[in-house]
């Protein structure tokens, strides 16, 4: 004799006004918060299921597309809130626009368009080789943003707002300006230490973005099965992975690490001011995922820290 099975009734609601937006009946229990946000979607087809945030509590938190009806706590009729996030854009798209945008901008300082400087032309056409050097350095590590973008990164949250690109754009490009203007200036003076102190610098650049994309196409790996797999990352036979001895996101330790060698490479202060804002985010979110890791992994390696070893 086979068994009942119980269906649910699903009333979605505005998280603020708590207006009835639509009632879904005969809902299966192994239904996931995505299969209800399409279900939404017929009702509401401007409400497309990027831009849906459903929750159990208006002011609580949203609900994770994997996350199954009947394992909620919620009896056989439910009600979950509903909230607008807005217009939505994909990560891939955001990345792609960040990247080249500001690999475009760094070089229109390069060319030394006339309406930049607006001096002589004897001084326009003189270019020093760690200038050079330094194009070179910044095109190709944007370049390898992007390839990591549309090769290498699988991205668990799908979209952000659009609003949210803006001020991303703002960020990136605002300093790839600011940063661009003073390295491509004519009146641009070397480092102080001069050639020992570009060669250093790009080795370890170098070395530091070897090292970032090692372990952007080691976290790639670990997610084979999709991109909302989770697993505990470690070293493998690649040398630029060892750093999973230490720390739980050792590609932002490398991405720091490459930032602090092209200041150094160019002796430049709004390239150090842009290393040092772009260290504190980082921060921010190796924190975040290596809360994350030791929270959903008993077995979490204790030596490793979030960013720098033994540190920070």
């Amino acid at each position: 004799m086979s068994s009942r099975v119980t269906f649910f009734e699903v009333e979605i609601l505005d998280y603020k006004t708590k207006k009835q937006l639509c009632f879904l009946d005969k809902v299966e229990p192994h239904a996931s918060i995505n299969d209800i946000r399409l279900m939404f979607h017929k009702f509401y087809p401007q409400w497309y299921p990027a831009r849906q945030s459903m929750r159990l509590d208006p002011k609580g938190k949203a609900l994770r597309n994997e996350e199954i009806l009947q394992r909620l706590p919620v009896g056989t009729t439910a009600t979950l809130y509903f909230k607008d996030l807005g217009p939505q854009i994909g990560w891939t798209m955001v990345f792609l626009i960040e990247y080249a945008g500001s690999l475009f901008i760094y070089l229109l300082f390069y060319l030394r368009m006339p309406f930049v400087y607006g001096l002589e032309k004897k001084l326009m056409s003189r270019r020093l080789p760690v200038v050079n050097l330094a194009c070179i350095c910044h095109s190709s590590h944007y370049i390898k943003r992007l390839i990591e973008t549309i090769f290498v990164h699988r991205f668990s949250h799908g979209t952000m707002p659009l609003k949210s690109i803006f001020k991303n754009c703002f960020f990136y490009w605002g300093f790839a300006a600011w940063l661009a203007y003073y390295i491509n200036h004519p009146l641009y003076t070397p480092p102080s230490y001069g050639q020992k102190q570009i060669n250093f610098s790009l080795i370890t650049f170098l070395l530091c973005e070897a090292g970032n994309f090692s372990i952007h196409v080691e976290l790639n790996n670990l997610r084979g099965n999709g991109p909302k797999t989770r697993r505990i990352p470690y070293p493998t036979k690649n040398p630029f992975t060892w750093l999973f001895f230490f720390v739980s996101c050792p590609n932002y330790t490398y991405e720091v690490g490459a930032w602090i060698s092209f200041t150094i490479m160019t002796q430049c202060v709004p390239v150090g001011l842009f290393t040092l804002v772009g260290f504190i985010q980082m921060t921010i979110w190796a924190r975040d995922k290596h809360c994350t890791y030791v929270r959903e992994f008993k077995d979490y390696p204790s030596l490793r820290m979030p960013i720098i070893p033994f540190l920070l």
